[in-house]
């Protein structure tokens, strides 16, 4: 399709580390065209745009101004998650939105209720659970490949943001630590598989106070650490399923595996839920060696190749929804994820279990590769 006529234009709001990736992996979708960038440092826009080759450049009012963008793409800090998308849907644009739906679940539960007074859809990372490897791990579950799921385990281990990422205060301030940057997908993973979360039990602290910024494009050398960076928490699903988790961003080194999911006849074992392939491994009781299950979905950014870190499949799949087609990674998903995710600290802080309020469905599968778009 020429991309003049692309059916969806796009405009991003954010021009920071993971706006390149998010443009690369918009490009691949012919029926998508990134064609405004904003950020409320314009110098840091026009850089942006002149970088990816984008037509249009600004500040967040002009992308809102700009009649020819109908989907918003907030890649912008946590904290602020709340009151752009609630402008932008007020706007008339449909929304996609980085994780966490917004820094708190008060703010979510208003991103809600504007989203479900506004004409426009809002979707929500995170969406790597539309990848490969999670739909092949639920493919399994659902024909009953290991049996009833018993339980599972989760391992959420540091991504050394200091020593890579320029300005990792988000990282360790509100809206971030280990459970709210790095747990969405994993809990997306767990919830995409097993269904909702019933209830929360959970403890938490503080690792190191600060982290020395090591990153050699590093504009601060040292952070405070505002937030929890080590979590445990047991959660128990809906459907009786008991996960064990560990958050944590002060775990460097590790042998655990990213996550397993036990059922009465088998082991599956998934890949980082961080990218949206890698191999998922199964292993029957009774098997003497484990095996690699077939991807049954198309390959977004293959693990080891230069594709790996793009991002945007969830982009396309609220352009589909703006089609008529299904809305996986919609806002009640977004939302019960968080909920589960905020109630870590809230067992913490209570010294109990925390049932969750919210639930949601287990969303559509993605088509089989034969018949994906």
């Amino acid at each position: 399709m020429d991309r003049q006529r692309a059916r969806h234009r796009i405009g991003i709001l954010g021009a920071g580390n993971i706006f390149g990736r998010y443009v690369e992996g918009l490009r691949t979708f012919p029926d998508l065209e990134v064609v405004r960038v904003a950020d409320v440092d314009t110098a840091r826009a026009r850089q942006a745009a002149t970088e990816y080759g984008v037509l249009a450049w600004g500040d967040g009012d002009q992308l809102l101004d700009d009649d020819s963008v109908d989907i918003v793409v907030n890649i912008t800090p946590p904290q602020f998650h709340a009151k752009t998308v609630i402008a932008a849907l007020e706007a008339g644009k449909h929304v996609y939105v980085e994780k966490p739906l917004a820094a708190t679940v008060e703010e979510a539960r208003e991103v809600l209720d504007a989203a479900a007074s506004s004409t426009a859809l809002l979707g929500s990372a995170p969406d790597t659970f539309l990848g490969s490897a999670v739909q092949t791990a639920r493919h399994a579950i659902d024909s009953n490949r290991i049996g009833e799921v018993v339980g599972a385990t989760a391992f959420v281990r540091s991504s050394r943001a200091e020593t890579w990422h320029p300005d990792p205060r988000a990282f360790y301030g509100p809206g971030g630590g280990p459970v709210l940057d790095m747990g969405p997908y994993y809990v997306a993973a767990l919830v995409n598989c097993l269904g909702p979360v019933a209830q929360v039990s959970a403890a938490t602290r503080i690792g190191a106070r600060t982290r020395t910024v090591t990153s050699p494009e590093r504009v601060v050398d040292e952070v405070t650490v505002e937030v929890p960076t080590h979590a445990s928490a047991t959660l128990t699903f809906a459907s009786g399923a008991i996960v064990t988790t560990l958050m944590s961003f002060d775990v460097w080194d590790t042998e655990l595996p990213r996550i397993e999911i036990y059922g009465t006849e088998g082991t599956l074992a998934l890949p980082n839920p961080n990218f949206f392939d890698g191999d998922v491994r199964l292993k029957r009781h009774g098997d003497a060696e484990w095996q690699v299950l077939t991807p049954v979905t198309e390959l977004f950014g293959a693990v080891g190749t230069a594709e790996q870190h793009r991002r945007g499949l969830g982009v396309r799949d609220l352009a589909g929804a703006i089609d008529g087609g299904p809305h996986r990674a919609n806002p009640e998903f977004a939302f019960h994820t968080l909920e589960v995710l905020a109630s870590v600290e809230t067992s913490q802080q209570a010294k109990r279990f925390v049932a969750l309020e919210s639930t949601c469905e287990r969303p559509e599968p993605r088509p089989a590769a034969s018949a994906a778009h």
